[in-house]
């Protein structure tokens, strides 16, 4: 999976600008045009997962065959209402095997296990130095991303 394989992490809010959103679509298409990505994983919980989505979706008009998948962070067994339910809008969902038991670090687990299996990394990332106190599950995923040697895309 991982060459034609593209994951998005990001902050809960962002500034949500025109600018942003356009630079996105270049990205998302250059990584298909270009880079032959086919497969886009998405977690939850943020605006940027949302934005990510929701071009990523505008360009499969034009681009039919790429794929979103959902790693999904909640609820590792699924019932089948649900899983129709969001297959309406992805080829796929999966709970990772490595994230049960993780408790409280759920999502930063699930964020390794989407950069694991990508080759590029999209993420809206604000260096909040005046918040030394706040912890970002964003800059730990990014320290990961760049340790375990992928192609990263910052926007912010």
């Amino acid at each position: 999976m991982q060459n034609n394989t593209c994951c998005f992490i990001g902050h809960r809010t962002i500034d949500e600008t025109e600018k942003l959103k356009f630079q996105l679509n270049s990205i998302i298409e250059m990584l298909i045009v270009k880079n032959h990505v086919k497969t886009f994983l998405f977690g939850s919980r943020s605006r940027f997962n949302d934005l990510c989505y929701e071009t990523v979706s505008a360009l499969m008009r034009n681009y039919p065959f790429i794929k979103r998948v959902y790693v999904r962070a909640e609820y590792p067994v699924i019932d089948e209402n649900y899983k129709r339910y969001l297959l309406k809008d992805y080829v796929e969902t999966y709970y990772p095997d490595k994230i049960r038991g993780a408790q409280s670090a759920v999502y930063v687990e699930r964020n390794y296990e989407m950069i694991r299996k990508s080759k590029y990394c999209v993420f809206y990332f604000k260096n909040e130095e005046n918040s030394k106190s706040h912890k970002s599950g964003t800059k730990t995923a990014l320290n990961y991303a760049f340790n375990q040697k992928k192609q990263i895309i910052i926007l912010s």
